[in-house]
């Protein structure tokens, strides 16, 4: 395949690196990760403004701000408005999603059925009320309204209107926060999607976290690289060391080929190519480990200052843990990709 990014997304993207290098610099990502989680209306109206919220917009521009996003560690919830909840969202909360004026999550996740595929919901409607849990969900404490997985259907709860049914929860990646989600009788108001387009949202889900991969892998070895060109021991630069050198080379190497999957995912789901399903199993598996693995790497290159709090390579790696735990770890994705290769179908193998 051939591919390659238009201009005009070429330009969103370097609209979207310079904005978010203005607004959003690691000190004031770790003031945000360290707060209290809520709805930040002005930042939200910027992310409107900019146009990040439309609707109009197609995967493969939201492939390009998931992966500045990923770059930039965006402690908002883009991610899971649209990529998660977006599809599903009818015209009324679309047009004012796209204002700035609501954030949304989805809930699916529960115990017994985590993933998107297949949902098999706990929660019950009774007219207009659901009763019922879901967990984990994701930026539950960072949006305005909630779209809930239910056994007969697709509901939205607005939680500024019901605030005391999001429980947040102890949270690895504060830049993404989690929380339960508690209903009892809560009104809700009937989504027109059915069930069947949580396929759509998974495929759509996995293409972009693969995106935001890259981002993270991308930030991981700019840091890891300037360290080794300024970092001095035993008189010479430590990036003249081979055990050093060939850790950022490693990074590099994965990350060209995260690139390139999470591009041919995007392509793919946006294309409605037949291979959409083994390419987002492909790329959401390797571009999710190999974050994980380039912030491991930047930590043993920077040394004792990479296991510091102080540092924000852990809030990378943190992301990075978050992407690769999202619907399913790789070994689940690759049984799928095995399946498409050896038998000729995209069937995805149970855990």
């Amino acid at each position: 395949m051939d591919f390659a990014f238009s201009e005009e997304q070429e330009l969103l993207r370097a609209a979207a690196r310079d904005y978010l290098a203005d607004r959003w610099p690691s000190d004031h990502v770790v003031t945000t990760a360290d707060a209290e989680p809520s709805f930040d209306g002005k930042v939200w109206r910027e992310l409107a403004d900019l146009g990040w919220l439309d609707p109009s917009l197609g995967l493969l521009e939201h492939a390009v701000i998931a992966e500045e996003t990923g770059f930039a560690l965006l402690p908002a919830p883009w991610f899971s408005t649209t990529a998660l909840a977006g599809p599903v969202l009818d015209a009324p909360l679309q047009e004012r999603v796209a204002a700035g004026e609501r954030a949304v999550t989805l809930a699916w996740a529960e115990p017994a059925s985590w993933t998107l595929r297949g949902q098999r919901s706990s929660v019950r409607a009774d007219g207009d009320r659901l009763t019922g849990s879901k967990v984990p969900v994701a930026d539950l404490a960072s949006v305005t309204d909630v779209v809930v997985v239910a056994a007969d259907g697709l509901y939205v709860v607005d939680l500024v209107e019901h605030p005391d049914v999001v429980v947040p929860l102890s949270t690895t990646d504060r830049t993404r926060r989690l929380g339960e989600l508690r209903l009892d009788g809560t009104p809700a108001r009937r989504l027109d999607a059915g069930l069947d387009r949580l396929d759509d949202v998974r495929r759509r889900a996995l293409a972009l976290a693969a995106c935001e991969a890259v981002g993270v892998s991308q930030r991981a070895m700019d840091l890891a690289a300037e360290h080794t060109k300024t970092r001095q021991q035993f008189g010479r630069v430590i990036g003249t060391y081979q055990g050093v050198s060939h850790q950022v080379a490693n990074i590099y190497v994965a990350l060209q080929l995260s690139r390139s999957l999470a591009y041919w995912a995007a392509w793919a789901v946006s294309e409605g190519d037949p291979e959409q399903e083994t390419a987002v199993a492909a790329a959401k598996a390797f571009a999710t480990e190999s974050a994980v693995l380039a912030c491991e790497s930047a930590i043993q290159v920077h040394g004792g200052i990479g296991f510091t709090w102080e540092h924000v390579l852990h809030r990378y790696y943190k992301r990075a843990q978050w992407l690769e735990a999202f619907e399913g770890y790789g070994r689940l994705h690759r049984a799928a990709v095995a399946a498409a290769i050896l038998d000729g179908n995209g069937t995805e193998v149970a855990a």
